[in-house]
């Protein structure tokens, strides 16, 4: 038995020598050290043995697994070594190379303007709402003064879901939701952007679908000087330091009087040019006093409120700025558009 166990560590051994993968090496521990391998098999046998001879039989039989196993795991240990080499040598990298630039994208423009008139009304004790773009047609014109009889509804003609549902036509439904959960105590001072939908045909200057902001201030004695001074703040933060207004009279369902707010040309300094059209005056936004309806359908008493409201589209805004003649580009996700106006 001794001879027959160390043939069986010298078999093993180079057989261990020659193997030159994991699964050859799996296969000799199988043969050599299983359940039913040959060293099993030599213990099996020592039953017949004496009790002298078992000792020794039982020694040699054990340094000879031990011997085995370790020989499986070093070739193991070489064998693994040197795949991981060869995976390092086909994967390397190398790093004389250039690196490549990660492009970086930036906001849209329409999202960059609304962002810095957030930040400039926010800065003016104004606080942000928003709203749902499906709206209630009470909130989108009744609680707005606007019946369902009213023919001023014929220009805000809208994408209707029910007769009662509708895609807003503008910001002012969250200026009618806020008041009313103010409950008839001021005062109210936010600003509401969002997106507004209307069945128009599209062109250079319109869109079926286009962002406004929306602003509104209701407290006691709020008067139409102070809409006027926020205004001028507004138009020379936006299109800068040197800019003057002037309140036009108009008409608009919610607020009486009604006013549109132009500032004086960016371009030619109220000179005339084609921008301002020779006139040196650019229309900028529409507002006014809140009307005495608004805020009684919304539970303040006009007698001891008074408000103002105004609304202006951040397309137009943009386009005048950076000189964008189509309202498109906004829409069409060109990225040889966007990117012009990437830190802007």
């Amino acid at each position: 038995m001794k001879d027959k166990l160390i043939e069986l560590r010298r078999k093993a051994l180079d057989s261990i020598s020659s193997a030159d993968n994991l699964k050859k090496l799996q296969e000799i521990h199988i043969r050599f050290l299983g359940k039913k391998g040959p060293i099993t098999e030599v213990l099996k046998g020592m039953g017949k043995l004496s009790k002298e001879e078992r000792s020794v039989v039982g020694q040699l039989a054990n340094d000879v697994r031990k011997v085995i196993a370790e020989g499986i795991d070093q070739k193991k240990a070489e064998i693994e070594k040197a795949l991981l080499e060869q995976k390092l040598d086909r994967e390397k990298i190398d790093v004389t190379l250039p690196g490549r630039r990660v492009r970086t994208g930036g906001h849209h423009l329409l999202a960059s303007v609304i962002r810095e008139v957030e930040d400039l009304f926010i800065g003016l004790g104004f606080s942000v709402a928003e709203g749902p773009e499906v709206e209630e047609d009470y909130y989108n014109f009744e609680a707005l003064n606007l019946p369902k009889d009213h023919p001023a509804r014929d220009m805000q003609d809208s994408f209707y879901i029910t007769d009662e549902i509708l895609m807003r036509t503008h910001t002012s439904p969250m200026q009618a939701r806020t008041l009313e959960a103010h409950k008839g105590k001021g005062p109210v001072k936010i600003i509401c952007p969002g997106k507004v939908y209307r069945r128009d045909t599209d062109d250079a200057t319109h869109s079926h679908q286009f962002m406004q902001i929306e602003g509104l201030y209701v407290d006691h004695h709020v008067r139409l000087s102070d809409l006027k001074g926020v205004l001028t703040v507004f138009a020379r933060h936006i299109f800068g330091p040197g800019r003057e207004i002037r309140l036009r009279p108009s008409f608009f369902p919610f607020t009486e009087p009604s006013v549109e707010m132009d500032i004086s040309c960016f371009r030619c300094g109220g000179q005339g040019c084609p921008v301002c059209k020779g006139t040196g005056w650019i229309e900028i936004l529409g507002a006014g006093m809140v009307h005495p309806n608004v805020l009684r359908m919304s539970g303040f008493d006009p007698a001891a409120y008074t408000g103002f409201a105004f609304g202006m589209g951040p397309e137009r805004i943009a386009m005048l700025k950076y000189g964008i003649e189509d309202i498109r580009h906004f829409y069409t996700n060109d990225i040889r558009f966007l990117k012009q106006f990437k830190r802007s």
